[in-house]
């Protein structure tokens, strides 16, 4: 798995490593990154619009400044067991294939500004239930370990087809 995917800022350093920003969120008490460049907003938690007949990980629509979002539930997604909203409790919403989706979180950290060549490589065996493919590495952070995501690599081209239907 490459980082060639993460966001690349304007600082290079000689040896050719880049400066990726990352937004950071907690999940079930672990850090998780996307790029920074991914993210349109963070938002709190609005009242939610079930959808019927929709995967168990969809928590419903809203609606953002006359967009229709789609909502996901990360915890649902990746099998972890769900929470009570509280007042950390964000939606972030990203740019996934081209469209914008909402992703619960239940708090968004910081804003990471750290170089390619602290990024490890995923070993080749995660534990628990999140598949490996939307891991493009992990990062030691604050003695925490951070585990890099790619958004785009989580759904399907069918899901993702999918949730550019429920905005139409």
């Amino acid at each position: 798995m490459s980082t060639t995917a993460l966001v690349k800022s304007g600082d290079v350093t000689t040896s050719g490593d880049q400066l990726i920003q990352l937004v950071s969120f907690m999940l079930s008490n672990e850090e998780y990154g996307v790029e920074v460049l991914k993210v349109r907003e963070i938002i709190r938690m609005p009242g939610i619009t079930k959808m019927p007949n929709t995967p168990h990980y969809v928590e419903g629509i809203i609606n953002l400044r006359g967009k229709v979002i789609p909502i996901i539930s990360m915890r649902k997604r990746f099998g972890l067991a769900e929470s009570d909203y509280d007042s950390h409790t964000r939606i972030m919403v990203m740019d996934v294939a081209g469209g914008l989706t909402g992703f619960i979180v239940d708090a968004v950290s910081e804003v990471i500004r750290i170089h390619s060549s602290e990024i490890q490589p995923p070993p080749t065996m995660v534990s628990g239930n999140i598949d490996q493919e939307f891991i493009t590495g992990v990062f030691n952070h604050a003695d925490r370990l951070l585990i890099i995501m790619d958004v785009d690599r989580m759904f399907s081209p069918q899901e993702r087809e999918y949730f550019g239907s429920v905005g139409e």
